[in-house]
């Protein structure tokens, strides 16, 4: 990732207290060639990847544009439930070719960040930016405003 996006995500991480952490793990792409060019099975291949990188206990959500698009509090309760049960969340973000179908089925859910197609750069800012934002709702910290 560029500097400028792991500095903005940074800034949002250092501001979660320890026991709300955002923690994000890469996945790398599968290779794109001429010779490697069946978008379906790198596709899936990320796929396995995504879902190998997840604890077996994790709550699945596909970040996916069909998915639900949530409104700030919404989005609080449900990760607050979440939290309160003991049980992290893991949220999917697919390559430049989407999530695989794996990942999609294996989700217990499915949200929307937009409606808009994003860059991965800005995706990560907005996921920082979001889990930060439900944290202060969470917290009755008056960095959301409703």
């Amino acid at each position: 990732m560029p500097t400028w996006v792991e500095t903005a995500v940074n800034e949002y991480q250092k501001r979660l207290p320890g026991n709300f952490q955002l923690i994000i793990t890469e996945i790398p792409l599968a290779k794109r060639s001429k010779a490697n060019s069946d978008i379906a099975k790198l596709c899936e291949a990320e796929g396995k990847a995504l879902l190998n990188a997840v604890a077996p206990g994790d709550y699945l959500v596909a970040l996916d544009v069909k998915g639900k698009s949530l409104a700030t509090q919404m989005m609080a309760n449900k990760i607050g439930a979440l939290k309160d049960i003991g049980q992290d969340l893991a949220l999917l973000v697919g390559g430049p070719d989407g999530l695989s179908e794996k990942c999609l089925e294996s989700a217990q859910e499915a949200w929307s960040l937009s409606a808009l197609t994003m860059p991965h750069t800005i995706v990560r800012i907005v996921v920082a930016e979001q889990i930060y934002r439900v944290w202060s709702v969470l917290a009755g910290h008056p960095y959301h405003r409703e």
